[in-house]
């Protein structure tokens, strides 16, 4: 059974820094593309970053690209995302998640598991 665990959500003032981390067990990751969506209320879940497990490929929202960077650790199994220059339009819960199929890593349902969330809130 595959689990995903976020963590490393909080609050944080406009500007500062959160780098937010995604465990990953349950099986070999190898082929697998991972990506981090977030959530605002009222709002639908929104694609953010993606990176394949194997050659590292990145790819990122045009509202967070310059400003977040996503990376992974094969050693430990985990995905991070790190996220600088916040503001506060960046507030929501942000999730894990881990695709195995193809189809666009920006489309949620192309997404097998995800994770609990984290939340994230950015003060202005």
């Amino acid at each position: 059974q595959v689990q995903l665990v976020e963590s490393g959500g909080g609050l944080v003032q406009a500007g500062g820094s959160l780098r937010l981390s995604c465990a990953a067990s349950g099986r070999t990751f190898s082929s697998w593309t991972m990506g981090w969506f977030r959530q605002a209320p009222g709002k639908e879940r929104e694609f953010v970053a993606a990176i394949s497990w194997s050659g590292g490929s990145t790819y990122y929202a045009d509202s967070v690209k310059g400003r977040f960077t996503i990376s992974r650790d094969k050693a430990k199994n985990t995905v991070y995302l790190q996220m600088n220059s916040l503001k506060s339009e960046d507030t929501a819960v942000y999730y894990c998640a881990a695709k195995s199929r193809g189809g666009s890593y920006a489309l949620a349902y192309n997404y097998d598991y995800w994770g609990q969330g984290t939340q994230v809130t950015v003060s202005s």
